[in-house]
């Protein structure tokens, strides 16, 4: 059953889908709720956890302003998933473990990028212009991207953290994709060179802040208008990164799998993002940190962690979340937190049945480090519908 904590606090009041929220969580809400343009309340999905500023797993509607810190770095930072025809009949062991090695080669992890690869560059190509026109207003960006290089050799990359590749199979055992990254390097560059003018706004205009990383741009001020352009780029650029990497990844099941083709249009939706929507009377703008857009008949995708199961859900247009939805299991503990309670011995028994790595350098996101996913879907069942439940059978890590 759905479940619904109202917290109080100075402005607005704070509506979160859970009782499973700790006390540094509330107390980030509750610095959100008492800003002066925050619209109406702040919503916390059931996922919610600790984050930088804002927690992760809000959903944040604002008059006339926006909080960078709480978009976060991984600008348009999501998901992409597509049903294929293949069943699980037609897979085995063998092969599956060539098709975990095949996407380790194709797509680079981590800090890793391309080399010069025409079909990635020319997918890259089309946001340049922009991209100019954005680093020619702010000449100090150029020098920021110069600690990686070509971005467009980003194009189709996985990079690190909680991001991954997986071959899942559904409840009908029909062979799944379902991939999670966001806008690299460049977004995160792009990201923190905007969230340092916005702390200096802040003190130039002498604003105290309960956190000085609910810095925000006001409409109309110096640089609004280019972070909003600045975000809209990296969102579009991260959605094309997603797109570009499943067709590695369908590549390269190809070559090690049975003939097959996609038979439904790939679900790619962010959920760090911000735009500019219609709620409670208003037009304002909603950020998502860790969070997806859930409007009457929206799809998306809501992932477990790497041994749990995942899902495709349809939105019911909950207005109360502001059309929105967990993005996921959501963290329960830091990473540096699994590490020290967790062992290789429990991340090979927590991932018994997937191909993937079960080595130290990925205990951190072992699935014990995670809340419990179907308790997360229990507790949004009025946000929304599932249509599909996926479960894992290959995971490649960031």
């Amino acid at each position: 059953m759905p479940v619904m904590e109202v917290m109080s606090s100075q402005r607005v009041p704070v509506k979160i889908w859970t009782h499973d929220v700790d006390e540094k969580s509330k107390v980030q809400l509750a610095n959100i709720a008492s800003l002066p343009f925050i619209h109406h309340h702040v919503a916390a999905m059931p996922d919610v956890h600790l984050g930088i500023g804002a927690t992760i797993g809000s959903v944040i509607a604002t008059h006339k302003a926006i909080i960078p810190a709480a978009v976060g770095v991984d600008l348009g930072c999501g998901m992409v998933a597509a049903r294929l025809s293949l069943t699980a009949n037609e897979l085995d062991e063998k092969a599956l473990k060539k098709v975990f090695d095949q996407i380790s080669r194709d797509v680079p992890v981590g800090r890793a990028q391309h080399a010069d690869n025409r079909v990635l560059v020319d997918a890259a190509q089309p946001f340049e212009p922009r991209l100019k026109a954005l680093t020619d207003r702010h000449p100090q960006l150029l020098k920021a991207f110069g600690k990686f290089s070509k971005w467009t050799n980003q194009m189709g990359t996985l990079g690190g953290g909680n991001h991954f590749i997986e071959v899942c199979l559904d409840e009908t055992d029909q062979v799944w994709v379902m991939l999670h990254s966001g806008s690299r390097g460049i977004g995160n560059t792009i990201a923190s060179y905007f969230i340092e003018l916005a702390r200096k706004d802040m003190e130039r205009w002498m604003i105290q802040l309960p956190d000085r990383d609910l810095a925000y741009f006001p409409e109309g001020s110096e640089h609004f208008a280019d972070y909003v352009e600045a975000v809209h780029w990296a969102q579009e650029y991260a959605m094309q990164n997603r797109v570009s990497m499943m067709e590695l990844v369908l590549a390269a099941l190809q070559r090690h799998l049975p003939p097959f083709e996609v038979t439904t249009e790939a679900v790619n939706c962010h959920h760090n993002y911000v735009a500019q929507e219609h709620h409670f009377g208003e037009n304002v703008w909603v950020t998502r940190k860790g969070a997806i857009r859930a409007r009457d008949g929206d799809l998306g995708i809501v992932p477990g962690s790497m041994g749990a199961r995942s899902f495709i859900v349809r939105g019911k247009g909950n207005a109360d979340s502001f059309c929105s939805s967990a993005h996921g299991a959501g963290r329960r503990m830091s990473r540096t937190a699994a590490e020290k309670q967790f062992t290789e011995s429990d991340l090979v028994q927590q991932t018994a049945g997937v191909i993937c790595r079960k080595d130290k350098g990925v205990i951190d996101e072992i699935p014990g480090a995670y809340k419990d996913i179907d308790e997360v879907m229990a507790n949004q069942s009025d946000l929304t519908e599932i249509l599909h439940t996926l479960k894992q059978i290959v995971c490649v890590k960031g």
